[in-house]
């Protein structure tokens, strides 16, 4: 029990992996897009997640266990589904190491200090140098070797990065505030306020990071087992850490908008270019110990975030090998630490081989984006599902109203998937179809059981990406698509048709060949 994380811990935990690069990033990138209404992108992606949160907190609590964002899927539509969403899952939280890593190493590039001349060429243009390459080599290195012993020696080091991370962005708002702030930024007018029309509110949302900096949440559901109380806290944990984040991101919007000089916001938010948004404001505002600060931050807040996504990532690939459809060595936890150390070295080499293939943070955090809404989609179907299928189930946080709520959150992450534009959904998706050769190779030695009907349960979820493939090339030119299907006509389109996939999802469910494992596991559970 003194290795595990207590409520205090958890929440740190939650705010850690939720708060990293996408408040140094994230406010400026939604202003270039949406102008002033970027303030509604965080706050609707906030109710979105929120969402998403609910049903995986029921969920959650019912199975608390290690990499438990891996397993769910298995007991309610058996292991070649189950396969499909682990190794999403196992993708997007994999995805945001080398993101953390490239963070912190394109701030540490515009470092102005003169001892620190050598940092600007960890960058070429936009994208990482050889230097760069190597020091996101070394930051990834260090996130592995923290998690290498135990989650209590983790914890009290991220404990002290998450009390820092919160300080600094409300420090930064404060200065800012008294450095400069004008209303007038916001504009006199529905068109000032909203420039580039209402579809930039939904594109900020997929294409800005800001989806990105809230899903995190799911880090606390990852690593369940090593939570004091989990059943509790795990709940506890995920409604703190989000509405403290929710509140700080929506904040630090509204005052990089304000605070930004006129001549700035004369020239259209279009043209919006900051190499270091936060600490480039500060110099414009002649606060320059408060840019020194930012720098430093700027570094430690990734780290902080790597650590927590290093420790669940690893979580959720050595839970895979419970599956068996994974080679078992991935996933041995045989030391005195119980740690998952495979799994954590391989993490880091495929980490270093995806900042390989994508150099910069942009690019990274569309990829992220759409490959955790996809690991995500499943969780409403199978909340349905249970509720179906195990209704005597505990359940420590029952949420009132989920069979309204269910399909509501499974629409609109497929919106959500919409947002992040084409060709990037597709692209991820075909990153997922990699995984399943695989599954097919260690299902064949188990000799292809009941596989008739774990296809049947799985065509759900494959029509269900095939058909967001397909819209999204489709749908409006907003969202790169080739403008077939005008928007907002679009969202009426995928609303429809995700509610008939999700409806298809709930009954192809049935139990599992693992379902009495959820049932044993859901015993155990101390309400």
């Amino acid at each position: 029990m003194k290795k595990k994380l207590n409520l205090f811990s958890t929440t740190m935990f939650g705010l850690s992996a939720i708060i990293g690069s996408g408040w140094m990033f994230g406010a400026s990138q939604a202003a270039k897009i949406a102008g002033p209404a970027a303030i509604i992108s965080w706050i609707l992606a906030a109710i979105l997640v929120a969402m998403m949160a609910s049903v995986f907190v029921e969920v959650g609590t019912m199975f608390p266990e290690d990499g438990a964002m891996s397993r769910f899927t298995m007991y309610t539509h058996g292991s070649l589904l189950g396969h499909m969403a682990s190794w999403s899952n196992w993708f997007a939280l994999l995805a945001i190491l080398p993101i953390e890593a490239v963070a912190s190493t394109q701030y540490m590039s515009t470092w102005p200090w003169g001892w620190a001349k050598w940092t600007a060429n960890l960058m070429n243009g936009d994208n990482l140098s050889v230097y760069g390459l190597l020091m996101s080599f070394i930051l990834l290195f260090f996130f592995t070797i923290l998690n290498y012993w135990s989650v209590s020696i983790m914890s009290r080091f991220n404990n002290l990065i998450s009390i820092f991370k919160l300080a600094v962005p409300i420090l930064t708002m404060i200065f800012l505030v008294n450095a400069h702030f004008d209303m007038g930024n916001f504009g006199s007018s529905v068109h000032q306020f909203m420039p580039n029309g209402s579809s930039s509110i939904f594109i900020a949302i997929g294409s800005a990071g800001i989806i990105y900096s809230y899903v995190a949440f799911q880090t606390l559901v990852s690593i369940g087992n090593d939570i004091i109380n989990p059943a509790v806290n795990i709940r506890r944990g995920i409604i703190i850490s989000l509405f403290i984040s929710a509140v700080i991101y929506i904040a630090l919007q509204f005052v990089f908008i304000g605070a930004l000089p006129y001549s700035v916001v004369a020239n259209g938010w279009s043209n919006l270019n900051f190499n270091s948004p936060y600490a480039d404001l500060a110099i414009m505002l002649n606060v320059y110990w408060l840019s020194t600060l930012i720098y430093f931050a700027a570094f430690v807040s990734p780290v902080g975030s790597g650590i927590a996504f290093s420790a669940s990532a690893s979580k959720s690939l050595s839970s895979m090998t419970k599956n068996k459809h994974f080679p078992l060595f991935i996933g041995s936890t045989n030391n005195k630490y119980n740690s998952p150390r495979i799994a954590l070295l391989v993490n880091f080499i495929v980490s270093f081989l995806l900042i390989l293939l994508f150099k910069n943070w942009a690019l990274l955090a569309r990829v992220v984006a759409a490959a955790t809404l996809i690991s995500l989609l499943t969780g409403p179907v199978v909340v349905g599902s249970l509720r179906k299928i195990a209704p005597d189930f505990k359940r420590p946080s029952k949420i009132r109203g989920m069979k309204i709520l269910a399909p509501i959150t499974f629409d609109a992450i497929s919106l959500a998937i919409y947002w992040s534009m084409f060709p990037t959904a597709v692209e991820v998706i075909i990153l997922i179809i990699i995984g399943l050769p695989i599954y097919i190779f260690y299902d064949y030695k188990r000799g292809f059981r009941e596989f008739k009907l774990k296809l049947y349960s799985s065509l759900w979820f494959i029509f269900e990406l095939l058909f967001l493939s397909i819209v999204s090339w489709l749908g409006s030119v907003h969202f790169g698509g080739i403008d077939l299907i005008h928007y907002p006509w679009d969202f009426l389109v995928i609303i429809i048709g995700s509610t008939v996939f999700y409806y298809w999802g709930i009954n192809s469910s049935y139990k599992s060949g693992y379902f009495e494992d959820a049932r044993k596991l859901n015993e155990k559970v101390d309400w």
